[in-house]
C-alpha cells in the first residue's frame, strides 16, 4: 500500500512555497508516496484525516496557526505520523506558537549576512542512516542561527560568526543545521537549508531532505507494525 504525506504549502512568498512544495512532491512520488498538496491551514483540521498520513510536510512561513489547526498536528504526530520540513517553512512558521515550536525542536531568530552567505555544512559523524555518506558542503543563501529543543540530535552544523555583527562577541559557536527529535511515537525532521527552491539545486542538500522524509514516515510502519497507541503518553496536566 502506498505511503500518505500531505504538504501544506503557503504563508511568506519570498520562500518560494508553491515551488519547494512542488519539487517536494516530486521527490515523494518518486518514493512511491501519495501526495495530497494544500494551500490552507484548515487542512490540519481533521486528527483522524491526519491519523491516517505517514507523513506531514508544512511549507509555511510565518503567519498564525490556531489551536483547533495545531492540536490535531500534536495527536497525529504523537501517533507515529512523521513530520518533516526545511528552512522557515517549518522553523520559522507560526512565531507566536510555542506548540510548534515545542514539537518542531527550534525556532529561526536570525540570518546575519541574508541571502548569499557562503557558508559550510559540517556533516557530524553519527550512526544516522540520513547522513550516512555524505560528506560537508559549501551553500552560498541564508545562514541560519537558531534556537534550538536540547533534546534533539544534530545531524549537521554551521560555524558562527560568518558575518560580523552583535552576536560576533560571544565568540566561535557551531549551530544545527539538520537535526530530528521524538514526538511521541512521532519522528520529526528538520533541515535548515531552503531559503529558495534552487538551494535544492545542491544534490546534498536535496538528498538530505528525501533521506529526512522517508525516515520520518518510518515512524508510522513502525507504530502499527507494533500495535502502539499515543495513550501512553497521555497527561491530563496543563502542558501549554
Amino acid at each position: 500500500m502506498m505511503k500518505k504525506a500531505l504538504i501544506v504549502q503557503g504563508g511568506w512568498d519570498g520562500h518560494e512555497p508553491v515551488k519547494v512544495s512542488e519539487l517536494f512532491k516530486r521527490v515523494l512520488e518518486q518514493e512511491e508516496f501519495e501526495v495530497e498538496v494544500s494551500d490552507t491551514l484548515d487542512a490540519f483540521l481533521d486528527v483522524n484525516a491526519l491519523k491516517a498520513l505517514d507523513l506531514i510536510i508544512p511549507i509555511w512561513t510565518m503567519g498564525e496557526i490556531s489551536n483547533e489547526q495545531m492540536n490535531p498536528i500534536i495527536e497525529a504526530v504523537a501517533s507515529g505520523v512523521g513530520i518533516a520540513g526545511c528552512h522557515g517553512g517549518m522553523c520559522d512558521a507560526f512565531r507566536e506558537n510555542v506548540k510548534w515550536q515545542f514539537l518542531t525542536g527550534g525556532q529561526w531568530v536570525s540570518h546575519p549576512g541574508g541571502d548569499g552567505t557562503e557558508y559550510v555544512v559540517n556533516i557530524k559523524s553519527c550512526s544516522s542512516p540520513i547522513v550516512e555518506g555524505i560528506s560537508d558542503f559549501v551553500v552560498k543563501s541564508e545562514q541560519y542561527y537558531v534556537h534550538i529543543d536540547p533534546a534533539i540530535e544534530v545531524l549537521a552544523t554551521t560555524r558562527f560568526p560568518t558575518v560580523t555583527w552583535f552576536h560576533s562577541s560571544n565568540g566561535v559557536v557551531d549551530v544545527p543545521v539538520v537535526w530530528t527529535k521524538r514526538w511521541g511515537h512521532g519522528r520529526v525532521f528538520y533541515n535548515s537549508l531552503g531559503h529558495q527552491a534552487n538551494i535544492f539545486d545542491e544534490p546534498k542538500a536535496l538528498e538530505l531532505m528525501r533521506r529526512g522524509f522517508l525516515w520520518s514516515a518510518e515512524g508510522k510502519s513502525l507504530a502499527v507494525k507494533n500495535g502502539v497507541s499515543s495513550e501512553v503518553f497521555t497527561n491530563t496536566s496543563k502542558m501549554f
